[in-house]
């Protein structure tokens, strides 16, 4: 994962002008990110996801299986879904069973959003935007 956590960063750094939460989990990611050109980014995620699966599915031995589904853009609406969705990327290795920690898991933003934040401000953002039933249905626990 710490290459495609490379990868992905560099499709970043490309097609965004800010990168503000990541997460990258063994078979999906997340991300909260500021594209002006939203159709360009989606194309460069589409090229990576396809070099990966290919790369992926030559070493498994398992061509034609499927590894990502799609990528998909929400505009933010408001500050509130803004910080709700921070929290959502930050959580998602707690919230698949990954870790206990949100800031255990070495392949996501939040570590470096903590030393930015600080522990004080980020719990605060935690209690005031909480993600609750936020991104049901976006991708199952179980996954």
């Amino acid at each position: 994962m710490d290459e495609f956590s490379r990868e992905l960063l560099a499709v970043f750094a490309g097609h965004a002008s800010q990168t503000f939460a990541w997460c990258v989990l063994p078979n999906h990611c997340h991300a909260l990110v500021e594209a002006p050109d939203i159709k360009r980014l989606l194309r460069a995620l589409g090229q990576l996801h396809g070099r990966t699966s290919h790369a992926w599915n030559g070493a498994d031995n398992a061509r034609g299986r499927k590894v990502f589904f799609r990528a998909v853009e929400r505009a933010l609406r408001s500050d509130r879904h803004y910080w709700a969705t921070l929290n959502y990327v930050h959580h998602n290795p707690v919230r698949h069973g990954y870790v206990e920690r949100w800031t255990d898991w070495p392949w996501s933003s939040a570590r470096a959003y903590l030393q930015q934040t600080g522990v004080e401000e980020a719990t605060r953002v935690w209690k005031y935007y909480p993600i609750r039933d936020y991104g049901e249905g976006w991708d199952e626990p179980g996954m």
